[in-house]
């Protein structure tokens, strides 16, 4: 059975705990539970607490050009409301509200999970002999956002004040694309209100000695391409069939992936994030055996590189459309097309003051593009938007405000990269 916590357990794990154990599991996450944790962790530590709900702007209020489906025409009147969603602010105000604020930002929500693949109880936060943690979201990402609680805390215990605001966000929806939670939050005048000034948002782990700092990230395009063709009995040879053409465009896209993996692999200073990745990942038509179908349909995602020319890109996936005959059509599901790239150069003050620290801590910084997609997307395509120049967003899968391995043992020190310890992913 789960161990429910043993003597000298530090507070912050205990707490970490808890927050795992409260199933805000898509698809019918408990946002509630989440909500009612974290304001009891503001009222613990001080902060300001204010809890957004998130909608979309009413008809005649801007929307944002940057939004990866066409922008809807909403009716007049209030804000359209995405119920339930609601975006949960701590705030540790900072001694002069007219500097630009830092924003911590982390999301709620967990991915599903198939129980029958566990060692243990996906939602009771098992912790064995060894200390390492079993439950959905201890990487991806209730460990950030309790980091986040614990070096709050830990600040503020030894009598810190800052010029600067401090802003914890804690988003619902983001491992389904954030179109309800971070997307439309950025839209709102409370998170104009934030002031933001620099980010820092999910990243990924790094097994090594290194942290590793994202700067970056590949734009999701998800492109769904329908072949038509003449049907028939299956027991014919028929000309011109769907399965034919479709069969082509699989072909030219598996060309490319295979020309961009060998890419990657030739370089060993390229990383995931630095090429285009694509995946089939769906193949529908048909009704029968013995009669060939009409249509036919093949869905890719490809995460294309920041770098990439995306109107070219674009080209290229019509003429492989073009290429195989007549009758291939293809269209997005999702298709992201503002890709940002925050500044890591030392002339940027944003980036001199976080790596001089991290300089300071002696921590080795590497930095990437991140290779999927977050909700550090929107904060990047609205810091571009805003009066005042592009601020910083990261991703950060390094210690934060605490050396990696300080005595201690609580999620601010040896809990601190973006996993808390590693078998905890390595069981789904």
């Amino acid at each position: 059975m789960a161990s429910p916590g043993r003597e000298g357990e530090h507070p912050s794990v205990t707490l970490f705990r808890q927050y795992l154990r409260i199933r805000t599991v898509q698809p019918e996450p408990d946002y509630g539970a989440a909500v009612a944790f974290l304001e009891e962790r503001a009222r613990q530590l001080g902060l300001g607490c204010q809890k957004v709900e998130v909608s979309r702007a009413p008809c005649g209020e801007r929307t944002w050009a940057w939004a990866p489906r066409p922008a809807l025409n909403f009716p007049p009147g209030p804000p359209q409301v995405a119920p339930g969603r609601v975006v949960t602010v701590l705030t540790w105000p900072g001694t002069n509200p007219k500097l630009s604020s830092l924003l911590l930002n982390s999301h709620t929500d967990v991915v599903p999970v198939s129980k029958e693949y566990w060692s243990h109880d996906p939602f009771e936060a098992f912790k064995d002999a060894e200390g390492y943690i079993y439950a959905r979201g201890a990487q991806d990402m209730k460990c950030v956002g309790i980091q986040y609680l614990e070096a709050v805390r830990r600040l503020k215990a030894e009598g810190h004040h800052f010029p600067r605001t401090i802003h914890m966000t804690f988003v619902p929806d983001e491992e389904i694309g954030g179109h309800k939670g971070m997307e439309l939050f950025v839209q709102r005048p409370e998170f104009k209100a934030l002031k933001a000034g620099f980010a820092l948002d999910e990243g990924l782990a790094n097994p090594t000695d290194a942290f590793t700092v994202f700067y970056s990230e590949r734009s999701p395009w998800w492109v769904r391409v329908t072949s038509t063709g003449k049907p028939g009995h299956g027991s014919r040879f028929i000309e011109d069939t769907a399965a034919e053409k479709l069969h082509k465009v699989v072909g030219s896209v598996l060309a490319f992936r295979e020309k961009e993996r060998q890419r990657l692999q030739a370089n060993p200073h390229l990383k995931l994030g630095a090429v285009t990745s694509v995946n089939l990942t769906k193949l529908e038509g048909g009704m029968a055996y013995n009669v060939v179908p009409a249509t036919m349909s093949a869905s890719f995602d490809f995460r294309v590189a920041p770098d990439v020319d995306l109107k070219a890109f674009e080209e290229q996936l019509r003429g492989w459309c073009q290429a195989a005959g007549q009758g291939v059509t293809f269209e997005f599901v999702q298709k992201w097309t503002e890709p940002r790239v925050t500044s890591t150069d030392d002339s940027d003050p944003w980036w001199a003051a976080f790596s001089g620290v991290c300089k300071d801590m002696r921590l080795t910084l590497e930095q990437e593009i991140f290779p999927a997609a977050t909700d550090s997307r929107y904060l990047r395509a609205v810091s571009c938007s805003q009066a005042g120049g592009q601020w910083a967003v990261l991703g950060a899968g390094l210690p934060l405000m605490a050396p990696p391995r300080p005595a201690g043992g609580g999620p601010s020190s040896g809990l601190l990269p973006h996993e808390p310890h590693a078998r905890a992913a390595a069981r789904p």
